[in-house]
């Protein structure tokens, strides 16, 4: 059964089905009933414990020293991210698995990038129609995007989103990424030190999408904050890192209590096209009759997950708040798209046979032969996980490999893993509150995905560092003798 959002903190009478080591954020009515006044009453309580590390982001200029004379205090936080988050992304990219070039290499399982369809992609970018250029794509575009990429975004949304009524292009902004439409959202939504309410376990590196431009918190809703702001709420959906997705009733209610609040709703969507189980019945936000607040609700997807293009850097808004639509378009002057990456991307949605007829299920099969061989590995181990049918990854539950259930403890296991040359993700990157949980990516090619799940039981049964002369793998496939 998916692990839903009011699932993860249902009303009093109802029995959680969610895992006690990951609470998420209230229920719509459990928070209208503890806030009595108003939201900012209940943020204004004193914590009961001292925030931890990723989500005390607010109080990081107070927090992080500054270790170089040649930095700002801005300056000093932007680097603390990047030297105590890009650890393992680094290592891994000084010491990245190839099949011939470097067999003893990691094996990145910790990304969440879809490997799974570069073949389907490359020749389709590799078609003639791709390969356009005309002076207007060399120039300054309209910095919300060239018009005929945001009328093939509206069209693009307003088909797979199954939206009651046609998408606007007036109301797409293109941006590079979601990273960018996070960090310019919030930038132009809230006030210095204001807040967003975000379910946790979450996606960790949204914090600092949002605090490195426009210093905006994140509250992760068991609560835990000092006399903050509420600006907003987050939703992702499909949810990462569990792969849940929400019900259409689960998201009416959350933008029912946002809009009692006046809170704005940041939904993002870029695992739309990647529910690979048709049991998990997806429902974009934007399939709804009649949003409570359409201005105060902003979509964002991106063809990062579900295109496997995360290095083309392209994501959109949606947000029929005018208003909204030109800050964060302005903001385009720093995280706009070339020209002819906008050309691209127009003709890529624009194909909609080639999406729906040859991409959309060789990609769902893929993805799901992936998860079953991983899930069975993992079956084999004895190992526990939660997987809702949707994302590239399982949430896995390894906390009987703690010696003690600390979070010192969850890092050092997951550096033996990165000493063993695979990377995982582990539970406090995305504000778990019970050490031992991690995020492992399945959507690899075949060969990558057996030699990675050897490494893990390696690692879980004790076993030697993978040796120097690690053999390849290329012919193994999933299911195979692979152990």
């Amino acid at each position: 059964m998916p692990l839903s959002f009011l699932q993860m903190f249902p009303l009093p009478q109802k029995e959680s089905r969610a895992p006690t080591a990951c609470p998420g954020l209230a229920s719509a009515q459990d928070l209208d009933s503890n806030h009595g006044d108003g939201l900012e009453r209940e943020c204004s309580r004193k914590p009961e414990r001292k925030l931890p590390e990723f989500s005390g982001v607010g109080d990081a200029p107070a927090t992080v020293p500054s270790d170089s004379a040649y930095l700002s205090s801005r300056g000093s936080v932007i680097k603390w991210f990047w030297d105590s988050a890009e650890e393992g992304y680094r290592t891994y990219h000084m010491d990245e698995y190839d099949e011939e070039k470097n067999p003893s290499g990691i094996i990145n399982m910790g990304t969440s990038e879809n490997k799974l369809c570069f073949d389907l992609l490359s020749s389709r970018l590799s078609q003639s129609d791709m390969l356009r250029v005309e002076p207007s794509l060399l120039q300054y575009p309209d910095w919300r995007g060239h018009l005929f990429l945001r009328e093939e975004v509206a069209r693009f949304l307003s088909f797979y989103c199954k939206s009651p009524a046609p998408l606007k292009p007036e109301n797409v902004v293109v941006l590079n990424g979601c990273a960018s439409v996070f960090s310019a959202l919030a930038t132009v939504l809230c006030e210095v030190g204001e807040a967003f309410l975000i379910p946790a376990p979450y996606y960790g590196a949204i914090t600092q999408h949002i605090y490195l431009y426009g210093g905006i918190r994140l509250v992760c809703v068991y609560l835990d904050s000092e006399g903050v702001k509420v600006k907003g709420l987050i939703l992702i959906n499909p949810q990462n890192p569990l792969g849940d997705v929400y019900s259409p009733g689960e998201l009416r209610d959350y933008l029912e209590f946002a809009k009692r609040h006046e809170l704005h709703v940041m939904v993002d969507e870029v695992y739309m096209l990647s529910v690979f189980e048709e049991s998990a019945g997806y429902h974009s936000v934007l399939s709804l009759e009649g949003l409570p607040d359409p201005q105060r609700t902003h979509v964002m997807w991106a063809a990062s997950k579900d295109f496997g293009m995360s290095g083309l850097r392209f994501g959109t808004l949606y947000t029929e708040n005018r208003d909204v639509a030109t800050a964060v378009a302005s903001l385009c002057r720093y995280h706009g798209l070339s020209g002819l990456v906008q050309h691209q991307m127009a003709q890529l949605l624009r194909d909609q046979d080639w999406i729906s007829q040859v991409y959309l299920p060789a990609n769902h099969a893929r993805l799901k032969a992936a998860h079953t061989y991983v899930a069975g590995e993992l079956r084999a181990l004895g190992i526990p996980f939660l997987s809702g049918g949707a994302g590239f990854f399982l949430w896995i539950d390894l906390r009987k490999y703690l010696p003690e259930p600390t979070f010192k403890e969850e890092m050092l296991l997951w550096r033996r893993f990165l000493d063993n040359k695979v990377l995982l993700s582990c539970g406090k990157a995305f504000e778990c509150k019970e050490p031992g949980w991690f995020r492992l990516v399945f959507s690899d090619q075949a060969h990558r995905l057996c030699l990675g799940m050897q490494r893990v039981r390696w690692v879980l049964e004790g076993k030697p560092q993978v040796p120097e002369d690690s053999p390849s793998y290329q012919s193994q496939e999933p299911g195979g003798q692979c152990r």
